[in-house]
């Protein structure tokens, strides 16, 4: 008898895997897998200034089709572990839910998944083709060692992937509501403005930065920076911060500061955006000593076509549910961007209502759900 959705949530939620911490979380999977026939890699990947992680990279079967499933097994900190119900680590069970850091973003889609990978091939063996799982330890974190490593790793053994799941919580208020099929970039970026300090009884003596870098973000914040398409909503400029870094009241600082984050669509390259967001900073500084600094990103928008791939998950959720999900571009950013790169991606999974909260939790009954959604997928993917 194969381990439940429940059972399998409820070891993940147990490992404290914190970001970069493995916590146990890779190896429990990666018997489990190996246990039922699945060929196993652990790989690490390192690099400068970053924490090592740990990956997992699990198959079983050969050749095309190809379907991998992706997740990530690192969460966020827990916050102040006395404001939670339960101990954040020990995955209890009440009220009908399973509750722990982890159990909605998301352990808990992994483990649906693993647990319909295993009926799947306990009812028919191997599959008429590959089934795999691209498990990482960093999403949470710089995004640098776990999954675009591990695609480049398996790409470089030849594997070759037709399609891909990310089992993100995707669904705003119930399980088949929403199914991501695509995704804005994220764009970081900071302004300095130069001033000269001075008294502020003397201000014809100072050049006061505080009101130009206000017309700055006034500019930057006044309308999105397109209308959006079909597919993708308007570019959104958000400023973050506005800082002087001044305690006293009676002195005019030398410098002013803010940041921002650009939520893009596939309008923009980060290339083109970052040259406008630079155009229109110099329109509003009018000649004042204004800086900016856009920072490197590996968030890049993008958009999976509909196919008869999109139309085949969109059935099995329609038949397990009886929801019609809606093909949305909402929402942050994802790994699904790396997987873009080498095969068709969509992200579905659990409801995201308590994700990186305090007291996060899922339905028993959506974990068991989404099991079978998963594992009516499988039976048509490989009908």
């Amino acid at each position: 008898m194969t381990a439940s959705a429940l059972d399998i949530t409820r070891a993940l939620i147990r490992c404290p895997s914190v970001t970069p911490q493995e916590g146990g979380a890779l190896a429990y999977l990666e018997k489990l897998l190996g246990d039922a026939g699945f060929a196993t890699h652990r790989v690490t990947f390192v690099d400068k200034d970053t924490p090592d992680v740990e990956n997992l990279y699990a198959r079983i079967g050969e050749g095309a089709p190809h379907l991998t499933f992706a997740g990530h097994t690192d969460v966020v900190p827990t916050g102040d572990e006395t404001l939670w119900r339960f101990p954040p680590f020990s995955a209890e069970v009440a009220d009908g839910r399973v509750w722990g850091r982890g159990a909605c973003d998301m352990k808990g889609g992994i483990a649906a998944f693993a647990a319909a990978a295993l009926r799947y091939v306990d009812k028919h063996g191997k599959p008429r083709g590959t089934i795999s799982l691209l498990i990482t330890g960093d999403e949470e974190g710089p995004a640098i060692n776990g999954t675009v490593k591990l695609l480049d790793w398996a790409d470089a053994r030849g594997e070759k992937f037709s399609h891909a799941i990310v089992g993100e919580p995707t669904n705003p208020n119930a399980l088949g509501d929403m199914i991501k099929i695509g995704r804005r970039g994220s764009l970081n970026g900071d302004i300095t403005v130069a001033g000269r300090q001075g008294h502020s009884a003397y201000p014809q003596q100072a050049d006061n930065p505080i009101p130009t870098l206000a017309r700055i973000v006034t500019a930057l914040s006044a309308a999105p920076l397109d209308a959006g398409n079909a597919a993708f909503d308007p570019t959104r400029l958000v400023v973050t911060s506005f800082d002087v870094g001044n305690s006293a009241r009676n002195v005019i600082p030398g410098e002013a500061t803010a940041k921002f984050n650009v939520r893009f669509n596939d309008i923009w390259t980060p290339e083109t955006l970052g040259a406008r967001i630079k155009e229109i900073v110099a329109e509003a500084a009018a000649g004042a000593d204004a800086r900016v600094k856009i920072h490197p990103t590996n968030s890049i928008s993008f958009r999976t076509q509909r196919s008869t791939f999109t139309d085949m998950v969109v059935a099995a959720i329609e038949k397990k549910t009886g929801r019609t999900p809606e093909l949305s571009t909402t929402g942050g950013t994802s790994d699904a961007r790396f997987i873009t790169n080498y095969c068709p991606v969509l992200e579905f999974g659990l409801v995201g209502k308590t994700i990186h909260a305090t007291d996060e939790n899922v339905e028993v009954e959506d974990l068991e759900k989404l099991a079978d959604i998963y594992g009516e997928i499988l039976e048509r993917y490989f009908a």
